[in-house]
């Protein structure tokens, strides 16, 4: 089973157990994360993207300073800005944050309900399945010299005849390239494989 399907298959899980939607951010680096993954409604998404919500929201600076879990009506958060009223009013009534991993590549995901507390047991199991997805989705330190080689081909503009040719192999050996690299950057696509080589810096 690919590392993909694997992602897909606990992904399916924690849109059971959030019903109202999550958002997972997967080894945030540099203040982004290398993966992102949300079902939140999209009129939340937009109200919490044009609002510029991510600079005052409560579990982004609790995801940053701890790890672990909490619920977003744990007294102890500092809410100045009101963003758990405005995403009560969008349906986001209860919540609950995880942050796993080290500093450097931490990753914060959030998931809501809008009928009722998560239980101590379901944010366990979101906490197990997270913390999985961390360690699964860990960024490869290399490439191989012929699938960078490949890539950097590609990300240059060269279409595949052109590339194959520039490298001196068939172009079922630089396809053959490309898809080993795509499937150790966990990427659907050659671009995104490029972007996420070069997000690594390993182009």
């Amino acid at each position: 089973m690919s590392i993909q399907t694997r992602v897909d298959l606990e992904l399916r899980d924690v849109a059971r157990l959030a019903p109202a939607g999550y958002f997972v951010g997967l080894h945030i680096r540099f203040t982004s994360p290398l993966m992102t993954f949300q079902t939140y409604d999209q009129a939340w998404i937009d109200h919490y993207t044009e609002n510029g919500f991510v600079l005052r929201d409560p579990m982004t600076a609790w995801g940053f300073s701890t790890t672990g879990h909490v619920r977003w009506s744990d007294p102890t958060l500092l809410d100045p800005f009101g963003l758990f009223r405005e995403a009560a009013s969008y349906g986001l009534r209860y919540g609950a944050t995880i942050s796993c991993g080290p500093i450097k590549s931490r990753t914060i995901a959030s998931f809501a309900r809008g009928d009722r507390e998560f239980t101590d047991e379901e944010i366990l199991e979101l906490e197990r399945i997270i913390c999985h997805l961390h360690d699964l989705t860990q960024p490869p330190d290399d490439l191989t010299k012929a699938q960078i080689e490949a890539l950097k081909c590609i990300a240059n503009g060269d279409r595949h005849a052109a590339a194959a040719a520039k490298l001196g192999i068939s172009e079922s050996a630089l396809k053959a390239r490309i898809t080993s690299a795509r499937i150790r950057l966990m990427a659907r696509t050659t671009a995104e494989a490029i972007q996420r080589a070069k997000d690594y810096r390993l182009l």
